[in-house]
C-alpha cells in the first residue's frame, strides 16, 4: 500500500507543572511513551491503585464548559486542549500522569502541549496507522446550530460562529488541517471568556484557574486581554473540535460547525463511534 502512516509515541517522557483552567489545582503531568494500539490514556497517580482512562468518545460524561472523560471510578476534565495537540502532532499512543484531575491551562490554548511533544521528539512504530475515513455524513442539530461531518479526502474544518458581542459578531474560518497549518493557525488560539460568565462560572466551583494571562476575556463591550489573532474565537473553537474528535483517533472528513460548542463535539463523535461499533459487529 503506497502512503503507509506508522503510528507515533514520544521518544521520552516530557513533565510540566501548572494549574488546572476550572479547578484551580496545582497538577504535574507526564506525558509517557506507550506502546503500540495504546491509544491515548489518562492516569490519575494521585489516586489509589492509578486508575487509567482512556480518551475515548463512549468515556465523555460531561461537556458543560469542556471535556470529561470518566472510566474506572475515576475522572479527567478539560482534556481538549491537549487532545487537540496530541491530533496535530499525530501522536497515537500516549499515557498521560497526572496528578490532579485537570491538565495544565498553560496559556490557555494548545501551543505549549504542542512545544512539550516536540521537546519530547516523537518515534515511529511497528504498527500501521489507523485512520477512519468517515464512509457517511454524521450530524448534530439542535435548533440554528449543527455540526456534521462529510466524506473527504483529507481533514478539514469549517466553521461559522455568531456571536451578538460587539467586537465578536459573525466569524468564518476554514482550515485544511496539517501538522503545520495547526502550529501556524490554531495551536496558539486561546479560550474565550465573558466577564458577566466569570462570576457565574466561580459560583459553580469552575473557571478557579483562569486569568487575563490564560483566557481571552471581553466585558461588555471590549476585550481585556491583547489578542494573538483578530479572530481567536473562532480559532479557538476548531481548536476544541479537533481535540474532541481525536477521542475517535485520527479522521479523515470535511467537518461543519455553525454555532456548536463541546456538547455538538461530543455527540457528533458518539455517533460515529456507534456506527463503528455497529460496523465491526457485522
Amino acid at each position: 500500500m503506497p502512503n503507509q502512516e506508522y503510528q507515533q509515541t514520544l521518544a521520552q517522557k516530557v513533565s510540566y507543572t501548572g494549574v488546572g483552567l476550572h479547578s484551580g489545582k496545582e497538577v504535574l503531568m507526564t506525558l509517557c511513551p506507550a506502546e503500540v494500539n495504546t491509544g491515548i490514556v489518562f492516569v490519575r497517580t494521585d489516586l489509589p491503585e492509578r486508575p487509567e482512562i482512556p480518551a475515548m468518545a463512549e468515556n465523555v460524561t460531561s461537556t458543560l464548559k469542556a471535556t470529561t472523560l470518566s472510566a474506572n471510578g475515576a475522572e479527567v476534565f478539560t482534556v481538549e486542549h491537549l487532545m487537540a495537540a496530541l491530533a496535530a502532532m499525530q501522536i497515537d499512543n500516549c499515557r498521560i500522569e497526572m496528578n490532579s484531575p485537570e491538565p495544565p491551562v498553560t496559556d490557555g490554548s494548545a501551543a505549549v502541549f504542542c512545544d512539550l511533544i516536540l521537546q519530547a521528539g516523537r518515534v515511529k512504530q511497528d504498527a500501521v496507522r489507523r485512520v477512519y475515513a468517515v464512509p457517511k455524513s454524521f450530524a448534530v442539530y439542535e435548533g440554528d446550530k449543527y455540526i456534521t461531518i462529510q466524506p473527504y479526502d483529507g481533514y478539514r474544518i469549517s466553521f461559522v460562529s455568531i456571536n451578538p458581542h460587539p467586537k465578536l459578531g459573525t466569524q468564518y474560518f476554514d482550515i485544511e488541517l496539517t501538522e503545520e497549518s495547526f502550529l501556524k493557525e490554531i495551536a496558539r488560539a486561546r479560550t474565550v471568556g465573558f466577564m458577566h460568565e466569570i462570576k457565574q462560572l466561580q459560583a459553580m466551583g469552575l473557571g478557579l484557574g483562569g486569568s487575563i494571562e490564560n483566557v481571552v476575556i471581553f466585558d461588555e463591550d471590549k476585550v481585556l486581554t491583547p489578542m494573538r489573532f483578530e479572530d481567536e474565537l473562532i480559532r479557538h473553537k476548531i481548536l476544541d473540535v479537533v481535540g474532541d474528535l481525536y477521542l475517535l483517533g485520527a479522521l479523515k472528513g470535511h467537518v461543519i460547525a455553525v454555532k456548536s460548542g463541546h456538547a455538538f463535539n461530543s455527540g457528533l463523535a458518539k455517533q460515529i463511534r456507534a456506527y463503528q461499533l455497529k460496523e465491526e459487529e457485522k
